[in-house]
């Protein structure tokens, strides 16, 4: 009885902390095995078998509530799981439809060598795209060989300084160096900043593209969505271009991307 009731209090007492820690699933088990003790506990109660404490029955309505309120808890955050699960799945699903739509718009893509989308862990014209300086990326911490920066930094000058297919083509080259490296997302994205500047908007979407599925948590990725919206506007995809601007505020209603965002939407007449 009383090994029950210190493992609720214990259980009960981290749990918040534990919590930050935890996927969905290892809280839904955590509360399972909570519920469990509390099953247990009742039962001893109802036994009589309470290792000469004194119940009362004020003890057994706080039982009742912390019975309650796990049951609410564990129902929420199998609400909570499933709602994640629908909006990676839909979320994947427009990647994987974008990825067809722009091979389409390709004369030489092979719409069979398309692998399956991996799942995502968002005037009157578009707006150009500001090409200056780019900022340092955050590699998340990740050490980076001598090399890869430097080849990295090389491709960032060449951008910098308005060579642009000089600029795609080393991004194009880094990422087959480097592939799946901490600076793959932003080598995705800036070789689709030198490619839109070029004015070939169909591997400039594709580039957006590849930069915010690979990396949908980067930092870069709000931004990678919105220009994406862009790109897919100049091939004339109006439609999809509308539902990727409308993204950004959706996935990333904190970012600063999301007023630029908006104000293409209004700019492209988007419903």
């Amino acid at each position: 009885m009383r090994k029950v009731l210190m493992c609720l209090g214990f259980a009960l007492s981290v749990g918040p902390v534990a919590a930050q820690d935890s996927s969905l699933a290892d809280i839904r088990t955590e509360l399972g095995q909570l519920n469990a003790s509390i099953v247990q506990l009742r039962s001893e109660l109802s036994s009589g078998n309470t290792g000469g404490l004194t119940i009362t029955g004020d003890t057994l309505q706080r039982i009742d509530i912390i019975e309650a309120e796990l049951s609410r808890l564990t129902s929420k955050t199998e609400s909570l799981e499933n709602r994640i699960n629908r909006v990676v799945t839909d979320g994947t699903t427009r990647v994987g439809d974008l990825e067809f739509r722009l091979c389409e718009l390709e004369p030489n893509c092979d719409l069979g060598a398309i692998g399956e989308t991996p799942a995502l862990g968002g005037g009157t014209g578009a707006a150009p795209v500001a090409v200056g300086p780019a900022p340092t990326p955050d590699t998340g911490g990740a050490e980076l060989a001598v090399s890869e920066r430097a080849d990295f930094e090389r491709a960032q000058e060449a951008l910098a300084a308005g060579d642009f297919r000089s600029a795609a083509e080393q991004f194009a080259a880094f990422n087959e160096s480097y592939p799946g490296g901490p600076l793959a997302s932003d080598a995705h994205f800036f070789r689709g900043q030198a490619l839109a500047q070029s004015g070939d908007w169909n591997n400039a979407a594709r580039s957006y593209l590849e930069s915010f599925s690979g990396s949908p948590d980067a930092p870069r990725a709000p931004e990678a969505l919105f220009r994406l919206g862009l790109a897919l506007y100049e091939l004339g995809q109006a439609e999809e271009a509308c539902l990727m601007l409308q993204e950004v505020g959706v996935r990333y209603p904190g970012s600063d991307q999301v007023l630029p965002a908006n104000s293409s939407m209004r700019n492209l007449g988007c419903q």
